[in-house]
């Protein structure tokens, strides 16, 4: 992909900020009147063709708005996002809540998981090399716009009851020599799926393991990468290597 201008990525990260927050395609006008870029709606809209032309943006339908690509949301991870990481208090709290199953991994897990679900509004999924799975959070998908159809959510938890494919997912797809990655549906052959998935693998007493979050595209990373860091850190502090 061609580099971006520093006003095609002003404008970048703009309409993706405005993506996650709205769910909708994202036009010109809006960027120009709530985000003071201080150029032209015409001269945007200039920029979102070639934003588009070079892949960071597709447009879904034949109005004017667009919405980012996976490629554009992975640069906006790994370079334009600003992290919102937890509070001090919201880490203490977190590990207290684990600290009484600290010697039991199945125990924490689930814990986790549910942890994770009601922290990041979006399901959360965890589990180990040989085959322990869990999950909990599955409203949250439901709630999304994009998951209005209930035959993608039907799908979505169809997959997640295919214990070899989520393991397939969690460590082939995400190889466990990248400890941390953020990928899509159509990078994990769920095309027909709107997901972004946040994973990261741990290792406790000996087992290889992985935790994530599955949500819409257009979730809040900002917010879910450093939680879900911490969390693996978290899991490998209390119960060891």
């Amino acid at each position: 992909m061609n580099p971006l201008t520093a006003r095609q990525t002003q404008i970048l990260k703009a309409l993706i900020d405005e993506y996650i927050e709205s769910a909708d395609a994202v036009g010109s006008e809006a960027l120009e009147k709530k985000y003071n870029l201080g150029i032209s709606p015409a001269t945007i809209r200039n920029e979102m063709v070639t934003l588009t032309k070079n892949g960071y943006l597709k447009q879904l339908h034949t109005s004017a708005g667009r919405v980012p690509t996976p490629s554009a949301m992975k640069f906006y991870i790994d370079q334009l996002m600003e992290e919102k990481s937890m509070s001090l208090a919201e880490e203490v709290k977190a590990k207290e809540d684990v600290w009484d199953v600290k010697d039991d991994l199945d125990k924490l897990l689930n814990g986790a998981t549910h942890y994770l679900a009601n922290k990041t509004g979006s399901l959360a999924v965890a589990a180990t090399e040989d085959g322990d799975v869990w999950h909990s959070g599955h409203a949250y998908i439901c709630s999304s716009p994009e998951f209005s159809d209930l035959r993608d959510c039907a799908n979505l938890f169809g997959f997640l009851d295919e214990t070899d494919r989520l393991i397939d997912l969690l460590f082939t797809r995400f190889p466990m020599e990248t400890p941390f990655d953020v990928l899509f549906g159509e990078d994990v052959g769920l095309r027909q799926l709107p997901v972004g998935i946040v994973a990261a693998h741990f290792r406790a007493k000996g087992t290889n393991g992985a935790i994530g979050i599955i949500g819409p595209v257009r979730q809040s990373y900002a917010s879910v990468v450093p939680t879900l860091r911490y969390y693996r850190g978290m899991i490998e502090e209390v119960m060891g290597l």
